[in-house]
């Protein structure tokens, strides 16, 4: 079963003036936890794409395969005969539509009437458009964009981020160049956390374990906590190769709709979509990234957007 690491939107709301640290709490199924300290700044935009299938809100940019944790249930004859009386059961619809049947009882999928989602507990589950509208869940966003489907204003309406609508600062030069500072480190940090709470769980693969297992061992590692960025640089010079690997990694996770060496804003939109309210730099960012503007961010670029240079990026390490 493939899951993400959720954000618990301990993100949500924290704009900031000046770099601070953050303590990002992240839950992995129903019970494995992971803290991280993630160093962001200011306050910040996502997604434009062609593919149908939209991502869930608020999950975490670190996804893993973490196994199958639910136990085998063996299908007796009266569950067998409830799923032929209700083919929806087991039918899948993608975010804003649910299942019907037809009159030949075959399952179709319609948009969900917006009116029928829960409303929302609090302001961290309201969502943000890219036609800056506060929506009052994803589960309303989505219905909403799924009734628009077909329509010219249906093709430009993705989930920009999470939270409600505000302003988001303009991103400097100099403010462009500090942010993959914080996100090579975090990215670096991440992992370790991941390969200290593995244990049983499979948070990481055996051959990721082995890599960040080196990383996690060296001695010269700079460990999380709050750190300036001229000492950021001054690691990612020093100890350029404990960088190499995350950033790899990182693009393999988000390499999954499809799996084919490219990025697109949808695949994009877990990592960007919970940063956007605390980056404001983050749409810039994946922008340059996409250095031949074709829509798709490719390995070498995305390396080359984390400085990593020409000669390491290597298919192989997207393990």
């Amino acid at each position: 079963m493939r899951v993400w690491i959720v954000f618990l939107l301990c993100l949500a709301g924290h704009a900031m003036a000046a770099p601070v640290s953050d303590t990002v709490c992240v839950c992995v199924c129903v019970c494995v936890c992971v803290c991280v300290s993630f160093e962001l700044a200011y306050a910040s935009d996502l997604l434009t794409s062609d593919v149908p299938q939209e991502p869930e809100v608020g999950v975490n940019p670190v996804q893993v395969e973490i196994g199958e944790f639910d136990e085998a249930i063996e299908i007796v004859e009266e569950e067998e005969d409830v799923f032929a009386e209700n083919p929806c059961l087991n039918h899948h619809c993608k975010k804003g539509k649910v299942c019907e049947v037809d009159e030949s009882n075959t399952p179709m999928c319609v948009c969900q009437d917006a009116s029928t989602c829960a409303a929302a507990e609090g302001d961290f589950e309201h969502v943000c458009g890219t036609d800056n509208k506060t929506f009052d869940t994803s589960c309303h966003f989505f219905a909403t964009k799924c009734a628009l489907e077909g329509t010219k204003k249906g093709h430009k309406l993705h989930l920009d981020y999470i939270g409600p609508c505000k302003h988001i600062e303009t991103c400097l030069d100099s403010e462009l160049s500090e942010f993959p500072l914080r996100m090579r480190d975090w990215l670096k940090n991440v992992l370790v956390t991941l390969y200290e709470r593995d244990e049983d769980n499979n948070l990481l693969n055996e051959k990721q374990k082995l890599r960040v297992k080196k990383i996690f061992e060296n001695e010269k590692r700079l460990q999380a906590g709050e750190h300036s960025l001229d000492l950021l640089a001054h690691d990612f010079e020093k100890n350029y190769n404990m960088y190499i690997f995350p950033v790899h990694w990182q693009f393999g996770q988000l390499d999954q709709h499809p799996v084919d060496g490219y990025l697109t804003h949808t695949e994009i939109s877990p990592l960007r979509a919970p940063l956007i309210p605390m980056e404001h730099c983050t749409n810039r960012f994946f922008e340059r990234c996409d250095a031949d503007n074709d829509k798709y961010i490719a390995l070498e670029e995305w390396a080359n957007c984390f400085g990593i240079k020409e000669q390491d990026v290597d298919n192989d390490l997207i393990v």
